[in-house]
């Protein structure tokens, strides 16, 4: 399947403490997507995700809104291709 890929997110900015972990796991099941979030040591969160580019572009669009009370000062959008490494959607600690 063509549509199919990968996109990896660093998000940066007021980004912990705000249950922007938890609204990126609703974003990414709402939409089917396959991968993980977590925080990263640096006061960002990370996004691995799979699924249809156009699932993986509507969660893009999502991320840089975020959840009430966060501030996304800039995000970092890495597309390959899709390569099955997920079984589900997860957030990792």
């Amino acid at each position: 399947m063509s549509d199919l890929a990968r996109l990896k997110v660093l998000v940066h900015g007021k980004v912990q403490g705000v249950y922007y972990r938890a609204f990126t796991f609703r974003v990414a099941k709402r939409l089917l997507l396959k991968g993980w979030v977590k925080n990263s040591p640096s006061g960002d969160v990370e996004v691995q995700a799979e699924g249809t580019r156009d699932d993986l572009e509507a969660m893009l669009k999502e991320l840089k809104v975020g959840p009430e009370g966060a501030s996304i000062t800039k995000i970092d959008a890495t597309w390959s291709a899709y390569a099955g490494d997920f079984s589900s959607f997860d957030v990792r600690y």
